[in-house]
């Protein structure tokens, strides 16, 4: 059962069997990609019961469990690395709106769950092993069990030179990943459960809680309308298009003309005539004052339904094109057709020559339909290139966030330096490449992925990462820690540090700070650096923006304070019992 082959079957059937679980729902509501976790204990358990399946011995990881354990590490990478490029365009503005209250209930829920551990520590109901291990699994995160593990080596290492019986003075490196391995699952189910009950008990509107966060997100964003204007000024009669206020300064666009019964395309040198019907283009504040000063508002719609004229959007995919000015096409005189606006990231503007253009970009075009597809070709306009997932701006984002997750920070009196690790390093990494990458590239690179990749790279990512982890605990005698040892009494120990500071922040941020509910989902994700739990936040609605900038937004902060916690809790443990280090 050590070969590849065998190993990628059982992570295979762990992942099925996990999904077929996460599509079973209730009224609603169903485990989603968390099933998967549960699933992969079941497999680990039979693998290890009948085909001996062993992932970890006294000496260390076995050659199936270094295996499993890449694979589940890179499988974390692809995740978080997808969550990071999908929210950093998002990211800082969010951090500026939401960023300090989010963080501060975070806070509140590290707090809480030290404080409940230490106490666990403190009333002899837990040694200080099982207590850091207890912690790292109801809290769902590997690096901070790594941290621990590392901190409880060392420790027990500089006591044994003072002749202390570690062993005895609960500093057995081997309970830590035993302790994690009971309290994880439940520590996931912990956040879903904190999530369906707020859902339920205060009757969540999943679609109503989208359309006010994507409602807020707009506040501030400029909004496009357009206007049909009769002219009927003659100060503006025998002027161009150019001469219509806003138009030469570059608020004001007009988009189409219709003279008499013919729709004419609006050159800037077009001259203008009494009776002409101009349709606008622009923010409210702009269009009003240059319908006001050269006429009236027509009822009339200038449709371009039965005419030579055609409205069109060619979507900019010719990498020749990043960073230059939209200006420098020059597409109206040389393909006869207006660019009415640019859609980019979902957002209208109006365009102006100097707008540097960037992948993805949106223009909204005027013109003959012969003249809009030879300035299509010009401009890239290629279904193909717009879904074609960029491989190589993905890899160098993984080095270098790998290599920004490396680097050691250390914090005086622990012994091993604080790292982002493999997890909170890319995530970073891939939140500021997405934001400033092109700019950093000369607009030579873009770093966004088209979302039918950025969703395939975020499940396949989570789906690995969690069905090894299921494997792992199946292998490792989760059942008969749990039936013949303390596995259960830690299990329910740990359950208590999950969900009561989880369940008492999650009910005073939505009721009381009135955090939108899916971006509270999401921090209460983050605040465990819980890839299960965000995957199940994300499942709730269609579009998972919310819940996953939640989530990102309190995810550095949060994986920095998890992975101190556990080392200040052993020096405090250490310390209030007068053992000499």
């Amino acid at each position: 059962m050590s070969s590849v082959a065998s190993l990628t079957l059982a992570i295979s059937i762990a992942a099925t069997l996990g999904i077929l679980l996460g599509m079973v729902r209730y009224r609603g509501i169903g485990l989603g990609i968390g099933g998967v976790l549960f699933s992969g204990i079941f497999v680990g358990h039979f693998a290890h019961e009948y085909f001996d399946l062993t992932v970890r011995t006294a000496e260390g990881l076995t050659a199936a469990g270094s295996i499993l354990s890449y694979v589940q590490e890179f499988g974390l990478i692809l995740f978080v690395y997808a969550i990071g490029v999908q929210v950093g365009p998002s990211f800082f503005s969010s951090l500026r709106n939401m960023g300090a209250k989010l963080i501060g209930w975070v806070l509140v829920i590290i707090v809480m769950g030290c404080a409940i551990a230490l106490t666990l520590f403190f009333c002899g109901v837990v040694p200080i092993d099982a207590m850091v291990g207890m912690y790292s699994g109801a809290i769902t995160n590997t690096p901070a069990l790594g941290a621990a593990t590392q901190m409880i080596h060392d420790m027990g290492a500089a006591l044994s030179a003072n002749g202390v019986d570690t062993a005895s003075m609960g500093f057995n490196e081997l309970i830590v990943p035993s302790a994690y391995a009971m309290a994880y699952p439940f520590g996931v189910c912990g956040l879903l459960l904190t999530m369906i009950l707020i859902r339920i008990i205060f009757r969540v509107n999943i679609e109503e809680e989208a359309d006010r966060y994507f409602k807020s997100k707009a506040q501030g964003q400029p909004t496009i309308i357009t206007s049909n204007v009769k002219l009927n000024n003659h100060d503006f009669v025998g002027k161009t298009i150019d001469d219509v206020p806003g138009v030469k300064e570059g608020h004001v666009v007009v988009s189409r003309i219709k003279r008499a019964d013919e729709l004419l395309v609006p050159h800037h040198d077009l001259t203008l005539q009494e009776g002409d019907i101009l349709h606008l283009v622009g923010n409210p504040s702009d269009v009003a004052p240059s319908a006001k000063a050269i006429g009236k508002i027509s009822a009339e719609v200038l449709t371009t339904r039965g005419t030579h004229i055609t409205v069109q959007r060619l979507v900019v995919t010719n990498s020749h094109l990043y960073g230059k000015p939209l200006g420098s096409l020059h597409l109206e005189s040389r393909f006869d057709i207006i660019v009415s606006r640019l859609i980019r990231s979902g957002v209208q503007f109006i365009p102006t020559p100097d707008m540097k253009l960037q992948f993805g970009d949106i223009l909204n075009v005027i013109g003959e339909e012969t003249h809009i597809k030879e300035a299509g070709k010009v401009v890239g306009n290629s279904n193909a290139e717009l879904h074609k997932v960029a491989m190589l701006p993905i890899f160098i984002g993984l080095i270098l966030g790998i290599a920004l997750g490396s680097i050691p920070i250390p914090v005086s009196g622990v012994p091993a330096p604080m790292k982002l690790g493999v997890a909170g390093g890319p995530l970073v990494m891939a939140i500021l490449l997405s934001r400033f990458g092109e700019t950093l590239t000369f607009k030579k690179m873009h770093w966004n992925i088209p979302s039918a990749g950025l969703s395939a790279l975020r499940e396949i990512g989570i789906t690995l990462f969690l069905s090894i982890v299921g494997i792992n605990a199946g292998a490792s005698g989760f059942w008969n820690t749990l039936t013949n040892g303390p596995g259960f009494s830690w299990m329910c120990w740990g359950t208590l540090i999950t969900f009561i500071p989880i369940m008492i922040v999650g009910f005073l941020a939505y009721k009381v700070s009135k955090v939108n509910y899916l971006v509270l989902c999401g921090m209460l994700a983050g605040s465990a650096t819980d890839p299960p739990a965000l995957a199940f936040a994300n499942g709730l609605h269609s579009n998972p923006e919310a819940s996953s900038l939640g989530y990102a937004t309190v995810y550095p902060l949060t994986m920095f304070l998890r992975i101190l916690s556990p080392q200040i809790m052993i020096i405090i443990a250490v310390l209030a019992t007068g053992m000499s280090i």
